[in-house]
Formats: structure tokens, sequence, C-alpha cells
């Protein structure tokens, strides 16, 4: 590397939360990966520190986060999230004691999960062409249905009552609408699809409806259309071409990203971001896959997800060429076959891992610094 290259490199530090069941064996993959990147291109330095909040933290602490983790993790750029969920932990108790007490104190409203089929992996959709599947989702990650928001009383009693308030404020709706117009603005086909449901839900998902409309007069370039979510679930099997970018509700987009990932080829290569658009707080990224204890510890699992994930917080950290190149790596490894069985390949994480680390230095090894 020349001594120009070492004055200009930016450099990163990235919290590193592996947490439950394939979470640690993907992080690292991930870590690996970006390692390497980081080496080859000579562009940009990153450093993680670890933080070992788990399930096993919590049975031994009864707590998920240590006093004053939050605090710790504001110092860094980025977080790098494993999974989260054991068996034995309730789920209700695992998400809100970790992920989401990350994601709500963050202000990490804007959930964004891209979908396409990667060159050499192919959609369970008959006749599906690479580019049909090409879809952004933004998914508002701080209220709707997950707000929290409600209770139980009189439990045991055959009158026992349980309540969960969905809740829409007009300052949520208005900056995820926002923020989902200028993802659709900055994409080619410049279209957004407003999920919904105001049929059945008169209230929230109405004002829902009513600032998607009252924003949308800021975005005059963008061309937007509404769907019901039941029938959004259709359109995305029967005419996945008609889509790009989609805005939904914490809970909407939560499945129909799911159901995405799997007309792609497998949940195993979706990425998420959690992002503060605002950047005041470090924004976290994720693979969707969840924590799979069936698979953990057997070497199996894909890492595709978390190095898309990577490839996502680069970008936001302004490494643009760095993530593109990564992703591109990756994609080329798939091309190749060496994919993990939810694609219908043989190889281990370790295989995939070492086999991109191998193409990142094959690929950008003698470009320029």
């Amino acid at each position: 590397m020349s001594p120009s290259a070492i004055s200009i490199a930016k450099s990163y530090s990235i919290a590193s939360i592996p947490a439950d069941g394939i979470g640690p064996e993907v992080v690292k993959a991930a870590i690996a990966v970006l390692k390497a990147l980081s080496e080859t291109l000579g562009t940009f330095d990153i450093e993680f520190k670890h933080y070992d909040w788990s399930s096993e933290t919590y049975k031994k602490t009864g707590k998920y986060i240590p006093d004053g983790g939050l605090e710790s993790l504001r110092k860094h750029d980025a977080i790098l999230f494993g999974a989260v969920g054991a068996p034995d932990v309730p789920d209700h108790i695992s998400l809100w004691g970790l992920r989401l007490a990350i994601c709500q104190p963050f202000q990490q409203y804007a959930n964004v999960r891209p979908t396409k089929v990667f060159r050499g992996t192919q959609s369970p959709l008959r006749n599906c062409k690479t580019g049909d599947l090409d879809w952004v989702i933004v998914r508002e990650n701080s209220e709707g249905e997950y707000a929290g928001q409600g209770g139980r009383s009189h439990r045991g009693q055959a009158w026992e009552t349980a309540t969960e308030v969905a809740m829409f404020t007009r300052h949520a709706v208005e900056r995820i609408m926002r923020f989902a117009f200028q993802t659709a603005q900055s994409r080619p086909r410049k279209l957004l699809t407003v999920v919904t449901k105001s049929n059945a839900q008169r209230n929230g998902m109405v004002l829902w409806d009513e600032v998607a409309a009252e924003v949308a007069e800021e975005f005059p370039d963008v061309t937007t259309d509404k769907m019901l979510v039941d029938a959004m679930t259709c359109r995305m099997v029967l005419k996945p071409e008609s889509l790009d970018t989609i805005v939904a509700t914490n809970l909407q987009a939560d499945i129909l990203s799911d159901l995405a990932a799997a007309l792609a080829g497998s949940i195993g290569i979706a990425p998420t971001s959690n992002l503060d658009p605002s950047r005041q707080n470090p924004s976290m990224f994720e693979p969707i896959h969840g924590s799979a204890f069936d698979i953990t510890g057997k070497g199996v699992a894909n890492p595709v997800a978390t190095f898309w994930t990577s490839s996502e917080m680069l970008a936001w950290l302004g490494e643009e060429d760095a993530s593109k190149k990564l992703l591109d790596a990756v994609e080329r490894v798939c091309e190749k076959g060496i994919v993990t069985a939810d694609l219908g390949g043989v190889a281990k994480t370790e295989d995939v891992t070492n086999a991109v680390i191998e193409e990142i230095k094959e690929s950008y090894g003698n470009t320029s610094k």
C-alpha cells in the first residue's frame, strides 16, 4: 500500500454483537470478509469491538444489555448484529431485551430490506428473471403494531384480557413515508407501492394512507400506488416485475420481507439495515434469518445474508465502492456454485467465507490503491 493510500484511508469503529444461535458463526464470517476487503482495497480501515450480549448473558445476569451498555454503543460508527432468540427464553423477552432495546432508543426508525435474485441462485417462482425481484422494502421500525403498548389483566380467569395497541403518530408516519419516497426517488424506476389495510383498520391505517398521499405531493417524479397487504402477497408472487420500492408498517413489512426473501431463493441471503436517517445514533445491520438453533454449531449456516448486510453497512458509512465490490464478489462465488444447502449446494459456512475472501483478493488485489 502506498503512503498516500495510508494517509487518506478512513477508519471505522464497528460494534459486533453476535448474540445467539448461528449469530456468532455468521458474524465471525462477515468480520473475516470485511477485514480481507479492507486490507485488499486499502481505502478504509475497520476495527471491531465485541459485545457479549446474548441469551446466555441474560440467563446469567438477568439482563441482555448491562448498565451503561447503550452509552458504549453510541461511540461506534455502526453496529453489526447477529441474531437473538433462544429456545429456553420467551421470544418477547429476548426481542425486547436486546434488539428492540437498541433500535428504539437509537431512533432506528427506518428498517430497509433489499431483495434480489443473486447470480447463481434461483427463485422458486416459475419464469422469474433476475431483475423481476429487484425490490427495496422500507419498514416502519418504531411503532405500529410493535409499539409495545397494551397489557394483560385478570390472569388465569375465564375473562383474562390482553390488548396490543397499534400506534400510528403523524410524526412517525411522515418520517418513514418521506424516507420511502426518497428511496424510491433514488432508484431508476421511481416507483413506490404503499401497503395498507385501511379497509379494516379504520383509524391508524387511514392516517397512514392520508399522510402517504400528502407526502406524495412533495415527490411528483415518483409514481405511487396503494395496495392492501393481503392483495400485496398475491402481487409479489404473481407480478413481481410490477414492484420496486415498497413501504409498509412494522408488522406488515416484517411478514412481506420474509416472503420476499423466500421468493428470491432463501431467507439465508436477506439483509436488514436498521437506520437512524438523522445519523445522530449509530445504525444497526443484521441478517434477517434469526438464530436458527436447529443448525447452530453444524457449520452449515449461510453467511451470505451477513455479507450482504455488511455491504449495506459499508454503503451507509460512505464506502459505496467497497460496498459494491463486496456484493459483486459474493455474487461471483454464488455463480460458481459455492453455496450452502438452503440454496441447493453442499458448501459449509467456512467454504463460502473462504471463497469470498479469495474472490476479493483475486479480483481487487492488483487494483491501484
